[in-house]
């Protein structure tokens, strides 16, 4: 394959996405270590406080993950009893993600964490430009465009 042919890095928009997305992750992942949260954890907890229990379908689609990525990580969420998992009245094979009282315990004292992360990104990126990262990331979630199967992307 000639060398041109070969993308950079850079001009991926994925590997971009990715990159940035790896190194926020980490940097906010510091700021929540005292609490024991990672920071996939602290938005499972953030979206049940904010919307209420949820079926693992409804969150993970509202997460943008698969089920199997999502259920890594309400295990350890249900281990230490921050969550409880029930199955739903109207569906028997549905399960429902609880809040429970602890759980909300924990989220308030990962908030300090999370807003002084929240701070310092505004503070090194700029306000606006964070506002307006944010705005961009939304859209392209909700874009039109989805995975494919395999052998079928045109």
């Amino acid at each position: 394959m000639p060398a041109e042919a070969i993308p950079r890095p850079e001009d991926c928009n994925c590997f971009a996405i990715r990159s940035a997305a790896r190194h926020v992750t980490q940097f906010y992942d510091q700021f929540l270590a005292l609490t024991g949260l990672r920071t996939t954890q602290f938005s499972v907890l953030a979206r049940l406080k904010l919307l209420g229990p949820l079926t693992i379908n409804t969150l993970a689609g509202d997460m943008v993950m698969d089920r199997t990525t999502l259920g890594r990580n309400i295990r350890p969420l249900q281990r230490d009893g921050l969550i409880r998992i029930e199955t739903t009245a109207s569906d028997r094979r549905a399960k429902e993600l609880h809040l429970t009282n602890m759980g909300e315990k924990r989220l308030r004292a990962a908030m300090k964490g999370w807003s002084q992360a929240q701070a310092r990104f505004e503070t090194a990126v700029g306000r606006r430009r964070a506002a307006a990262l944010r705005t961009m990331l939304a859209a392209v979630a909700a874009s039109k465009f989805a995975p494919v199967e395999r052998g079928t992307a045109r």
